[in-house]
């Protein structure tokens, strides 16, 4: 589909939900528009491959799902036959699903994709929770399964991709340690215990620590954030280099009193070759420690209001808190390609878990990270008009109709749309209670993809989309009207895995370039540097943006290796 198809396909959908919904949506902006009414499962975790194609899964001890297995695919599963899928692969492009066969129990699981594009998922609930499972993006795959794939239990744990393609699964629950997979070294065979872990279980069985959020710092070192503080990891040789401050504030941050967090787009210049950008974590939302425990007891607390920032990488670094317009738990935080954060799904009260958490919070925010906290200008990106709500570095978009809250997800497309899905706070499939599990897809446009300013379309990259590190290469787009080549930029955004409002491996680069020149009428030509080394931009796939005045143009896929 040419480029000026799709501008004018998007602003007609933008138009559409304005004019035919009347003011569901007045006066925000970014808009709102069903996928798929159901994909027989509630999206409780959810990857995107390098094929473009969306994988989903909840769990195998949840009862019988809304879509069937093939004749002849009922596995086995805790002695008996269970011919109902919970896990599928979603086509995009025609929005037809295909049933996979998970054998094992995925419930709260860990996930990310291998430098060769392959889904590498681990642990879950009983017989799910020393498993690893591969999923490999091709056609009519499959999921494989390696039983005895991890060393210890991992429930409620987080993975990382690292700089030798390896992944590092953190925690779980009542597990104060690390490992590595898949195990094809002797190495890998090691465990590795991290007291940091037990040190911030402070209320026993409401651990608030489950789903630590972990980061690649880009000198290689890992960040991990657990409940309401965090250290810097040498993981090679298990060795603390560094304590951060305690999160102002006195809320718990991690599982089940669940906020969630992103690394800052790392900024790379073209004579940084040799140098380590600074890097920034945002974690927002959370709860206070013991509302766990009293909204089991039918008591639902305020969530936190509040964001902090932490230069990880600086020496002495003091956290940089800020207020959200509203209390929000549960919400899960995107980086967008223009390098901004949207902060979506959640509630204003309770926690995580089963029925525990009261008023949705249905709008989005929009961060701007370059924004001054107070009044100041978008440094590059959209410029909004003075009637938006905007407060500080945040601006409220407009408003889903359906509550997003535990067990809910939501993933950045290569279109530059988000994909929203899951919530399902019941024990089991319930559709009849007051929040109703829930089996759609829904897709977010944000405000770029309605904006009227002409989109930029890339034509090519040369001389491959095959990247090694410090390559340089070209990239050709084309662009209607007048570009200018000030408010032009490059972004390379990581595919994440997404459960319990963590992305895990989330991460975007904004690359250095070297010239921009327009070679015919609306046709350009920008020469850039891939990322100089792996603790930059881990082996595997990426996408690769075209941002010009605020525009991203739909993500090309390139590997890096």
């Amino acid at each position: 589909m040419a480029a000026k198809t799709i501008v004018l396909l998007l602003l007609a959908i933008c138009s559409f939900f304005t004019l035919a919904l009347g003011g569901y949506s007045e006066g925000y902006l970014g808009k709102w528009k069903m996928l798929k009414r159901s994909i027989g499962i509630s999206a409780m975790h959810m990857a995107l491959l390098p094929n473009d194609r969306i994988v989903a899964f909840d769990r195998t001890s949840m009862g019988p799902s809304n879509i069937t297995l093939p004749s002849g695919k009922c596995p086995n599963i805790s002695k008996f036959i269970d011919c109902y899928a919970h896990s599928v692969e979603f086509n995009l492009a025609n929005r037809s699903v295909r049933a996979l066969t998970v054998l094992s129990d995925t419930w709260c699981s860990a996930g990310a994709l291998d430098p060769d594009g392959m889904l590498v998922q681990s642990g879950g609930y009983n017989d799910g929770q020393r498993v690893v499972r591969y999923l490999k993006p091709r056609p009519n795959s499959d999921w494989v399964e390696d039983p005895k794939g991890l060393i210890q239990p991992r429930w409620y744990a987080s993975n990382q991709i690292l700089p030798n393609g390896k992944i590092v699964v953190v925690g779980g629950r009542f597990q104060y340690s690390y490992e590595f997979i898949p195990k094809t070294s002797k190495s890998d065979h090691k465990l590795y215990q991290l007291p940091f872990l037990r040190e911030t279980n402070y209320y026993g069985s409401v651990q608030n620590n489950l789903y630590p959020f972990t980061h690649l710092s880009p000198d290689g070192n890992l960040f991990i954030f657990a409940n309401d503080r965090a250290i810097l990891l040498d993981y090679v040789n298990n060795i603390v280099v560094r304590n951060y401050p305690v999160m102002p504030g006195g809320f718990s941050r991690n599982y089940p009193s669940t906020g969630s967090s992103v690394l800052l787009p790392l900024k790379l210049l073209p004579n940084n070759a040799t140098n380590t950008p600074d890097a920034e974590v945002l974690i927002c939302g959370g709860t206070l420690p013991y509302s766990n425990f009293h909204a089991n007891n039918g008591e639902f607390l305020d969530a936190a209001k509040t964001c902090g920032r932490l230069v990880i990488t600086k020496e002495n670094a003091e956290w940089e808190m800020e207020d959200m317009p509203m209390n929000r738990v549960m919400g899960d935080m995107l980086l967008l390609p223009t390098g901004d954060v949207l902060i979506i799904n959640g509630a204003a009260k309770g926690t995580a878990g089963w029925g525990v958490a009261r008023e949705p919070v249905l709008n989005p925010l929009l961060y701007h990270p370059d924004m001054p906290s107070s009044n100041g200008t978008s440094n590059g990106n959209i410029v909004f008009s003075t009637n938006q709500e905007r407060r500080g570095r945040f601006l409220i978009l407009s408003p889903t109709t359906i509550p997003r809250l535990y067990h809910s997800t939501a993933h950045l497309l290569s279109d530059g749309r988000v994909l929203v899905g899951g919530s399902n706070p019941n024990r089991n499939y319930n559709f009849t209670t007051l929040y109703p599990t829930e089996l759609s897809l829904e897709v977010f446009y944000p405000p770029y993809l309605c904006s009227d300013k002409s989109r930029p379309s890339i034509a090519w990259v040369k001389p491959s989309v095959e990247l090694g590190y410090k390559q340089k290469f070209s990239l050709g787009f084309h662009l209607k009207g007048k570009g200018d080549i000030e408010k032009l930029y490059l972004t390379m955004v990581a595919p994440s895995f997404s459960t319990h409002s963590f992305s895990m491996n989330q991460r975007l680069l904004v690359l250095a370039l070297e010239q921009v020149s327009e070679t015919s009428t609306g046709n350009f030509v920008v020469e850039g540097y891939a990322p100089a080394t792996a603790a930059l931009a881990p082996p595997g796939y990426y996408q690769l943006f075209v941002v010009h005045d605020g525009v991203p143009s739909r993500g090309t896929w390139v590997n890096i290796k």
